[in-house]
């Protein structure tokens, strides 16, 4: 042994938001408004040029899809769990082996709802795919995830403020 230390640790990205919104409408505008908040420059595909809309199919087994203007389909994950308004899970598919994304819907006041994010399963993408730039440049080994996400979550914030 050369005295290197393996690092097989991958933890999940974990990232929160408090929105000014009730829990059932946060979750809501998360599920099924995506195309009119979700930052698809360049948190997709096809970009904002390209993408007609983005579906998410509220059912375990269901589908989270962006729709091109010229029909093409582009799967970002399958819902694993569903559990309107307190969350749903889903397999996050554009990484290369998909991980997963966990969301939870948590109600602080009337109109205050706290937005819970753990993207997990690193440890299932090889040392080569956890450094592939995905939307932003240098992966989850750069912490692009955690950009991403933070990202992500401002801009469902905003929309909803």
């Amino acid at each position: 042994m050369t005295g290197e230390i393996l690092d097989l640790h991958r933890p999940p990205v974990r990232q929160s938001t408090t929105v000014a919104a009730t829990r059932a409408h946060t979750f809501d505008t998360f599920t099924g408004r995506l195309a009119e908040w979700w930052p698809l420059d360049p948190f997709s595909y096809g970009g904002s040029a390209r993408i007609a809309t983005v579906t998410l199919d509220g059912r375990v087994g269901g589908e989270v899809v962006e729709h091109w203007g010229d029909g093409t389909r582009r799967p970002w994950g399958t819902l694993l769990t569903w559990d309107r308004p307190a969350g749903f899970s889903m397999t996050w598919d554009v990484t290369g082996e998909p991980t997963e994304i966990e969301l939870s819907f948590v109600s602080l006041q009337d109109r205050l709802t706290r937005v819970d994010l753990e993207h997990r399963g690193w440890e299932r993408l090889t040392t080569q795919q956890r450094k592939a730039a995905c939307a932003l440049p240098g992966g989850y080994a750069g912490g692009a995830f955690d950009q991403g996400w933070s990202t992500i979550l401002t801009a469902l914030k905003e929309h909803l403020a």
